[in-house]
């Protein structure tokens, strides 16, 4: 079946399980080149592997890629190894996550962990990745964000949350990062609430969920250069809504790059 999605490159991070796997498999499954990121060279290659397996996707659409998220060094060099053999990137799914652990858990870049992996290392991805996104139509970033950023505030002066630490508000914070961020001037991009879904995220929600498949078509629809989409947008399932005040505000967004360049920074 001829499709839109045919002969554009996509990245799609934390693709190895999850509503990321899905997203891969139907990405490929309409003719894109998808790569696929996952933490460590063996989880990434499993997941490819498996899709060549089980979906009967064509082994030329999927490439494995790794890098850890909790390690900005690791993001940098999965950026330069995307810009060398990539150079013409269409789509990037920002969708790696993590649910923020029981104990308050810093990465070794002196980050929150949760923050650093669902926030910090998409916005220094998407930073590296700016001179192969394609300002061709169509292209764009995609970011799976959560509808609990409603109920999350940024801590400016305690981003870490080193005095006052719960698992959920630092799960949220990071969403709600996310979720800004698409609403930054320098990227055609936008945020996605992909439903409830029954994936390692689920016990943060406690309720039964829909499928990881159905969640990916609500991702894959935005990556299709059919959907038109305004920078900026958010979007729950298909419907696109009106995100918490803060991700559209002018004054967050500048204060939230400020913050981000300067936690990425200091990794040289």
């Amino acid at each position: 079946m001829s499709s839109s999605l045919s002969g554009r490159t996509v990245l799609v991070t934390g693709a190895t399980s999850g509503i990321g796997y899905e997203t891969a498999r139907q990405l490929a499954e309409r003719g894109a080149t998808v790569l696929l990121h996952g933490r460590t060279p063996e989880e990434a290659q499993a997941a490819t592997d498996r899709l060549i397996a089980t979906a009967g996707i064509d082994g030329s659409l999927v490439r494995p890629l790794a890098a850890d998220f909790a390690r900005l060094e690791e993001v940098e060099n999965l950026a330069h190894a995307v810009v060398r053999e990539h150079p013409h990137l269409d789509v990037l799914v920002n969708n790696a996550a993590i649910a923020a652990p029981e104990r308050h858990t810093l990465t070794a870049d002196g980050n929150e962990i949760a923050f650093q992996v669902n926030f910090l290392a998409h916005y220094l991805l998407t930073d590296l990745l700016a001179a192969a996104l394609t300002t061709d139509p169509g292209g764009r970033v995609v970011n799976v964000s959560s509808s609990l950023h409603r109920t999350a505030a940024i801590q400016w002066n305690d981003p870490h949350r080193l005095r006052r630490y719960s698992r959920l508000a630092a799960y949220a914070q990071s969403q709600l990062a996310l979720t800004v961020f698409a609403s930054d001037p320098r990227v055609t991009a936008v945020s996605v609430h992909p439903g409830i879904c029954d994936t390692g995220l689920l016990p943060l929600y406690g309720l039964e969920g829909e499928s990881a498949a159905e969640g990916a078509g609500h991702v894959v629809r935005l990556c299709d250069p059919a959907t038109e989409i305004v920078n900026g947008a958010y979007y729950d399932r298909d419907e696109r809504v009106a995100p918490a005040a803060a991700a559209t505000d002018d004054r967050t967004i500048k204060r939230l790059n400020k913050l981000a360049d300067l936690l990425v920074s200091h990794t040289g």
